[in-house]
């Protein structure tokens, strides 16, 4: 909003350095900015290959061992729109999501803490690896989405002979920004076993709507691993009908005990396009990250395309136009997160159809990353 003479005279600008010494800030020209007419551009657009993805972390493997210390060999999406959030970042993705990849080698365990940040992960390459969350070891397949609520005991080990990665995604830029962080290291290191393997997901072998009457009153998924057969198997069965023209065949991740996301802030789902498909664009107030677990096409965004294949990892900001394509000669998987359970819970999610073109944008650019200086 373009300010008049009187508002950039030295009488107003003299008495705004004369409340900014008691602590005191201008309204008069801080609204137009704070009550902005539509969300704000600072989270931007990027795409991450995984081929250097992979090969940092493989680099990594010679300098962090567990018995080093960190916690976790895990490298997060650092968006360059937000790297002046201090510290690190905020280890923001987007303004709300923390999206990284982790690696653990055979032999190898990372210990188990708890905290009051909320994860999610989605396997992406190799077998035999397990987490373990209060108790209950996970074995985790391809495919496979694992849920850690808050507060929950929770570690990683592989005896297996591969190397595992996977996708984790945490809400720690909200509960950074709400001061709710709370952290604590296991006394034992690794939590041992009290449950038989892969408890949760014997008792849902036929499905989340199939529900032991124990957990009704689960305040968080009682569901720790959802299996990669059974989303699969979902899609497939979906595909029997007309696709959504915005988001193609897609199934959400959901808690059996209350039928809300399978995570309390951030949604998780899997989309399947289909050889060709070519969706309409639209935008909306939730951000999304986009993992492609198989296939490879392009998202077109403000009019730039971003071309991806298997692995890479899209951001796609709040309040842009997007749109999906698919170049594979068969069915493309896209993972994708978002913050709308935020959005619902303050009343803000809203979403528009892009009406030109057929509602499809033109493209002007084609996205290549921008490499800092060293």
């Amino acid at each position: 909003m373009e300010q008049n003479d009187f508002m950039k005279s030295k009488q107003v600008r003299d008495f705004d350095e004369d409340i900014k010494q008691h602590h005191l800030g201008p309204l008069w020209h801080a609204i137009p900015i704070l009550a902005s007419k539509e969300p704000n551009k600072t989270v931007k657009p990027y795409l991450w290959k995984w081929d250097l993805i992979k090969e940092k972390l493989e680099d990594a493997t010679e300098i962090f061992t567990p018995e080093r210390g960190g916690e976790r060999r895990a490298i997060y999406l650092q968006n360059p729109g937000l790297e002046n959030r201090e510290p690190y970042g905020w280890g923001s993705t987007t303004s709300t999501m923390y999206v990284a990849v982790q690696l653990i080698l055979p032999g190898e365990t990372a210990p188990s803490h708890k905290h009051t940040q909320s994860a999610l992960r989605f396997i992406k390459e190799g077998d035999g690896a397990y987490s373990i969350v209060d108790g209950e070891r996970l074995f985790m397949e391809e495919g496979d989405f694992l849920s850690t609520p808050k507060g929950r005991w929770h570690g990683h080990s592989q005896p297996g002979d591969k190397p595992m990665f996977w996708i984790d995604v945490l809400d720690i830029p909200t509960i950074y920004f709400l001061n709710g962080s709370f952290f604590d290291g296991h006394p034992d290191g690794i939590e041992q076993p009290s449950l038989p393997d892969n408890y949760s997901a014997r008792k849902y072998a036929g499905g989340g709507q199939l529900r032991p009457p124990e957990d009704r009153n689960s305040e968080h998924t009682p569901l720790g691993a959802y299996k990669w057969d059974q989303t699969e198997k979902a899609l497939d069965s979906l595909s029997d009908f007309e696709p959504d023209p915005y988001d193609g065949y897609t199934v959400e991740y959901l808690s059996p005990a209350n039928g809300e996301t399978a995570h309390p802030n951030i949604s998780s789902r899997v989309q399947k396009l289909t050889p060709g498909f070519h969706s309409k664009a639209h935008r909306h107030t939730s951000s999304t990250v986009v993992h492609v677990y198989q296939g490879e096409g392009y998202t077109v965004i403000d009019n730039v395309r971003y071309d991806w294949g298997e692995g890479d990892i899209l951001v796609i900001p709040n309040w842009t136009w997007h749109e999906h394509v698919s170049t594979s000669s068969e069915d493309t998987y896209l993972f994708t997160v978002s913050d709308l359970p935020i959005m619902n819970k303050f009343g803000l999610q809203r979403e528009e159809v892009y009406t030109e073109n057929e509602g499809h944008q033109e493209v002007k650019d084609v996205f290549s990353p921008v490499l800092q200086e060293s």
